[in-house]
């Protein structure tokens, strides 16, 4: 096997998902952040693509005079942090097994992984991405109809209608985002580490948890917070926040679903 080849755990019996308390989530983001200041070159790299990606979105939607249809984009954008967290899950298996990582082997084993299950997690990402958009578009059909935009989009949405809207669109993706995140939080480190399915690493994911349902839905106010707050200053924050978040992920799904010994 060449040295860019991931190594793979064999195919196993996926054990129970264990409990964690808040303690854990407090040391999985130590461990984030310590992976982060381990190799951070990594970090900057992989949060790069989704930093210049929401840029981008926001110059096309500026340059349309449609600034507001950013909101439902960022609000879903996030939704494709999955995709950059791939290859920081690789940096914290090979720091976890005492290697030093290198480029080689970590882009060898992120692209490796078009032979395997990530790219069909990849595809339900995607599709939720794009059925959210739509729905946010539908709901803006709903309150607005053919309503011609007036004046400065920020202040339509200070309207009784905007705000109604906004209301509305919060509750649905608020669900939405609920259910995504149960079914993929866990899924996609799993698939990294194991030689599993899609659909069974979505199933372990919605387990974990339903199986630790408090602690969980703490940690998804943390990424949710934390993702927000990266986003404000022109998205900048997101080359600490999210590979810290990425390492802290892996690291999560190692408590929740402990290594075979």
């Amino acid at each position: 096997m060449s040295d860019t080849s991931p190594v793979h755990a064999p195919p196993s019996p996926i054990p129970e998902p264990a409990q964690i308390s808040l303690a854990d989530l407090r040391a999985v983001l130590a461990l984030g952040w310590r992976d982060f200041t381990r190799a951070p070159q990594y970090g900057v790299l992989f949060s790069a693509f989704y930093v210049l990606g929401g840029l981008i979105l926001y110059a096309i939607f500026a340059a349309s005079a449609a600034e507001w249809w950013f909101i439902p984009i960022a609000v879903g954008f996030p939704i494709l942090a999955p995709f950059a967290a791939v290859g920081l899950y690789e940096v914290s298996r090979q720091l976890e097994q005492g290697q030093t990582p290198a480029l080689g082997r970590v882009l060898g084993c992120v692209f490796a992984q078009k032979d395997r299950q990530v790219p069909s997690m990849s595809m339900v990402v995607l599709l939720t991405f794009m059925f959210w958009v739509f729905i946010a578009h539908t709901i803006f059909a709903l309150f607005f109809g053919l309503q011609p935009i007036s004046g400065s989009t920020w202040s339509m949405l200070l309207t009784t209608n905007g705000l109604t809207m906004l209301a509305v669109g919060s509750v649905i993706g608020g669900v939405m985002a609920a259910v995504f995140y149960a079914l993929t939080v866990i899924s996609l480190p799993l698939l990294l580490d194991r030689e599993v399915d899609f659909i069974t690493a979505m199933i372990t994911s919605f387990s974990c948890v339903t199986a630790n349902l408090g602690v969980m839905a703490i940690w998804a106010a943390v990424i949710a917070v934390g993702l927000f707050l990266g986003m404000a200053p022109a998205f900048l924050g997101l080359f600490v926040v999210l590979p810290v978040f990425g390492h802290a992920s892996w690291h999560l799904y190692r408590r929740l679903l402990p290594p075979d010994s």
